[in-house]
């Protein structure tokens, strides 16, 4: 792993998730998302090591593994590291077992749990919330993302650098995994209003092969509104007759030529629920039991 300076004091650490950094002129920084693992987490504390930055407060942009799966490696090897995080992704971290439970309906077989519970007496300090926050008496933007997680937040240093964590899919991750996984819709579609207002010069987002500018990150918003319109169509067009969720999604599938693993079938069948939600809400759908299923159509 390198650190790579992105403006100022911001830096990120190119990766799977890619990792930001703050330096504070005490030589502390803040580190933003933690990477999937220990082994992740370890990398990490070595390059920051070797540039002689130290590990003192940590912000997750929301719960899901790859952006807090390091905390517990940073909690038992940086003892006094400060952790903060959003309300509703605290409840997550602090009860790992809760988001393959949201997933799977019910307590989830270990295939799928094995992956997530990994922060298990971990504890967030402090809880953030939208607008100006000091960390280290340096001032932050903490911005609402919601959509992908319900308690997502992004942050922006002074450097005009704005750390997006998954608010935002990358041309690459759309093109290699099209259907998005998406918790929420309706708020989906305010975040991307929220983000294509934004002012900063310089933009990370957490999965992808470079940094963005502010007109380029414009053109994102748009390409990522294009893709989840386009998957609403289909679901509208694909309840002409009527469908189960699980129904739904196998034509999906089928149709986008997706190949899904285990955990990853999931995941589309957590979005295909909450795109059938966003329609039910709209008056767009209606639902009927029969023959122990719910059917939904247009």
């Amino acid at each position: 792993m390198e650190l790579t300076k992105v403006n100022g004091n911001t830096y990120y650490i190119p990766g799977s998730t890619n990792i930001g950094v703050f330096q504070f002129k005490d030589r502390y920084t803040l580190l933003i998302d933690t990477g999937d693992n220990n082994q992740q987490a370890r990398k990490i504390c070595a390059t920051l090591n070797e540039n002689k930055m130290n590990i003192k407060y940590v912000l997750n942009t929301h719960e899901h593994v790859d952006h807090s799966g390091g905390n517990l490696f940073i909690c038992e090897n940086y003892p006094g590291s400060i952790f903060h995080a959003s309300p509703t992704a605290k409840l997550f971290m602090e009860n790992d077992y809760l988001f393959p439970l949201y997933l799977y309906g019910g307590n989830p077989i270990s295939e799928l749990s094995r992956h997530f519970t990994k922060n298990k007496n971990f504890t967030v300090d402090i809880e953030l919330v939208p607008g100006e926050m000091k960390i280290n008496d340096e001032k932050f933007a903490i911005i609402p993302l919601a959509g992908h997680a319900a308690g997502q937040i992004g942050i922006a240093t002074r450097d005009q650098v704005c750390f997006l964590g998954d608010a935002l899919f990358s041309e690459e991750i759309i093109d290699k995994y099209s259907f998005p996984f998406l918790y929420d819709i309706e708020t989906q579609f305010k975040t991307l209003d929220n983000i294509s207002q934004l002012d900063y010069g310089h933009f990370v987002v957490a999965h992808a092969a470079r940094i963005y500018q502010l007109e380029e990150i414009r053109s994102l918003v748009e390409l990522n509104r294009e893709n989840l319109e386009k998957y609403l169509s289909l679901v509208l067009d694909l309840l002409e007759q009527p469908k189960s969720r699980e129904e739904l999604l196998e034509e999906i599938i089928i149709l986008q030529d997706l190949t899904p693993d285990f955990k990853e079938y999931y995941f589309l069948l957590s979005t295909t629920g909450a795109m059938i939600s966003y329609l039910y809400k709209k008056d767009l759908l209606k639902y009927q039991q029969e023959n122990g299923k719910v059917f939904f159509y247009k």
